[in-house]
């Protein structure tokens, strides 16, 4: 092999290519010895040192002329030891899913060139705004899996890619992956096993491959919620030999139907934070990701909201600083993603110390800089069948002694611990279930669907399913059949819920008249019409929102919407105010009619002043 050796390009870590040259850059101080280890397609290595002066700071750079890199793999080498470039685009030797080949422990990974171009055919950032967001969270593998895939696309972005036109008829709008950037899902279980309660926030580099791992049980880490390779796409998720491609191509097809790529990053706090700035601009650029759910600690995340490449990519976070507050912008992109929500709403669901003043607040809160995401269930917990199924946490399958997993879960069963067939017990979780998902569409904040709760999946009271890469783990979606009533009422409530914008408003409700519209923009009753609260303890409440302070896409004005929701055990009558002069109210949704719940033909209903809601169940009603 000819070729000729030049100094760097220190401006771009990682491995970049010209016309004529291909040029490493890669962290090393200038006393160290450094090379470039090149490897052949039939293994052979050829090592290519890199001049000491060729360093600026921290970085070492080499740009080496004539090289094919086409039939090539690489490494580093630093003061004699093999180094993996953490920058790499491609890694190769984890590209079968769990192979416990990479137990040896001569096993190797090694950095592959992807210089792919890619026809992203005039692809443009949907940039839908939060008003209109629905997002819905998945695994690439556990969602694709039990999905009616056949061969290759299992597990893959390609099977993912097969179900858009199925998300779109949902009405999701963003979809949230779980890690899709390169790690390792061997999990080698040392003989000193710690209490891991939840990978997603205590996992230990340290339980990954490691000499002699062959001798040991493995797990698999199904999440990917550790340090990885963040450069690259993950190559076991792809059902092609090019990740990179099929990636772009699913994230350019979520683009065609107006949906929204939303990435989880996990950085820990070794993670060089200028570094993980750079990661975030690195997919925007290259695979147009649309947001990040920020997770780990010591996050930048307010130098990422401050970034200016950054400026129109949302950004999930549990809190921003203060001082962001102010940072109004043309394209509101920061979102507060925390599980307030989540214990307001199963509390008052699962009748387990509940407060109505505590969820309305949730259901509320809006900021005309942040936006808040709300959620019910999520991957770090029960489903939410799951959520009306067990009153424990059954997650002996993970082999911790059901150690690990959240212990606080506010659930309720019904009377029965998992299933059953006693149809009362039954009607109770269902319903249960469409409360919570009227809850979720009525909130000001983004709703946030865990893939499969749509139509009921459970994952059989395991609620820490990051190592059960099997049918508990899995999306299951026979479940989609046994369950189309549900499903098509999730669907009809999204819908009702774009076609009423006054319920997913940007503006904070100010509870008022500011606009002298003749009703406050937000109103609380309770057995007398604007009297509410006479009781500290509440049971029940009637929301009214008046129409008049949201305007639709084609202009006019949204309706009056009276939400009526009681969380006793026993019927509640609740006051229903006077419409405006002309106005009638028609029944639209009521969670206690097990046979239709939603009516497609709202009833229009007599003059009354007083609205009984039956125990523990939801009603809406439309003023037009």
């Amino acid at each position: 092999m000819e070729y000729t050796i030049i100094e760097g390009n220190y401006a771009k870590i990682g491995v970049s290519k010209t016309a004529d040259a291909v040029y490493f850059t890669f962290e090393g101080e200038k006393e160290q010895k450094c090379a470039i280890l090149l490897y052949t397609a039939n293994d052979k290595q050829i090592r290519i040192p890199v001049p000491d002066e060729y360093c600026i700071g921290a970085l070492r750079s080499v740009g080496i002329k004539g090289l094919k890199c086409k039939k090539l793999n690489y490494n580093y080498e630093i003061d004699g030891k093999v180094v993996f470039d953490k920058h790499a685009r491609r890694v190769i030797g984890r590209e079968k899913w769990a192979d416990r080949k990479r137990l040896a422990a001569d096993w190797e990974i090694r950095a592959g060139f992807d210089f792919t171009e890619f026809d992203w055919c005039g692809d443009r950032f949907p940039e839908i705004p939060r008003e209109q967001m629905v997002m819905y969270k998945l695994n690439v593998r556990s969602f694709t899996m039990d999905a009616g895939a056949v061969g290759k696309k299992r597990g893959t972005f390609a099977g993912v890619m097969d179900k858009i036109p199925y998300l779109k008829e949902l009405g999701v709008t963003s979809i949230e992956f779980m890690p899709v950037y390169e790690f390792e899902e061997l999990i080698v279980e040392k003989e000193d096993s710690r209490d891991i309660t939840d990978w997603s926030e205590n996992a230990i580099e340290g339980y990954l491959l490691e000499e002699n791992a062959e001798e040991r049980s493995c797990k698999i880490n199904c999440w990917g919620y550790i340090p990885g390779d963040y450069y690259a796409p993950k190559s076991a998720y792809a059902a092609t030999d090019e990740p990179s491609v099929e990636l772009k191509a699913l994230i350019r097809e979520l683009h065609k139907n107006q949906m929204e790529c939303i990435m989880e990053m996990y950085f820990d706090e070794k993670m060089n934070q200028n570094i993980a700035v750079e990661i975030l601009r690195y997919w925007v650029m290259e695979y147009h990701v649309d947001g990040f759910h920020l997770l780990g600690a010591a996050l930048p995340v307010d130098a990422m909201g401050q970034d200016l490449i950054l400026r129109r990519t949302k950004l999930f976070a549990e809190g921003f600083h203060m001082h962001l507050f102010d940072k109004k912008t043309a394209y509101p992109h920061l979102f507060v993603y925390n599980e307030d929500f989540l214990y307001a709403a199963r509390k008052l669901l699962s009748r387990n110390d509940g407060s109505i003043p505590e969820l309305l607040n949730q259901l509320k809160r809006q900021n005309q800089v942040f936006g808040f995401i709300n959620y019910i269930a999520g991957n770090n917990g029960f489903t939410l069948a799951d959520l009306f199924s067990y009153l424990e946490k059954h997650n002996e399958e993970n082999g911790e002694g059901n150690q690990d997993g959240i212990k606080w879960n506010f659930s309720c069963n019904g009377g029965m611990e998992g299933p059953t067939r006693k149809r009362s017990i039954i009607e109770f979780r269902k319903k249960q279930m469409r409360n919570a998902i009227v809850i979720l569409m009525i909130g000001q904040g983004v709703p946030l669907i865990l893939a499969g709760d749509e139509f009921g999946n459970s994952q059989q009271g395991n609620n820490n399913c990051y190592c059960q890469d099997n049918k508990t783990g899995w999306v299951n979606w026979s479940s989609l059949k046994r369950n189309t009533a549900y499903t098509q009422f999730v669907r009809r409530m999204i819908a009702f819920r774009a076609e009423h914008p006054i319920l997913s408003s940007g503006k904070p409700m100010q509870m008022c008249d500011y606009e002298s519209k003749g009703y406050p923009d937000l109103s609380y009753h309770g057995e007398s019409a604007w009297v509410t609260m006479k009781n500290r303890f509440p049971v029940a409440v009637g929301l009214l929102y008046c129409g008049r302070y949201a305007v639709r896409e084609d202009g006019t004005e949204d309706d009056f919407i009276y939400i009526g929701l009681n969380f006793y055990i026993e019927q509640q009558s609740l006051a229903l105010p006077k419409l405006p002069y002309g106005l009638k109210w028609y029944f639209t949704v009521n969670t206690a009619d097990k046979d239709e719940p939603y009516y497609e033909l709202p009833k229009e209903m007599e003059k009354q002043q007083q609205i009984a809601v039956s125990p523990q169940s939801i009603i809406i009603l439309i003023g037009k």
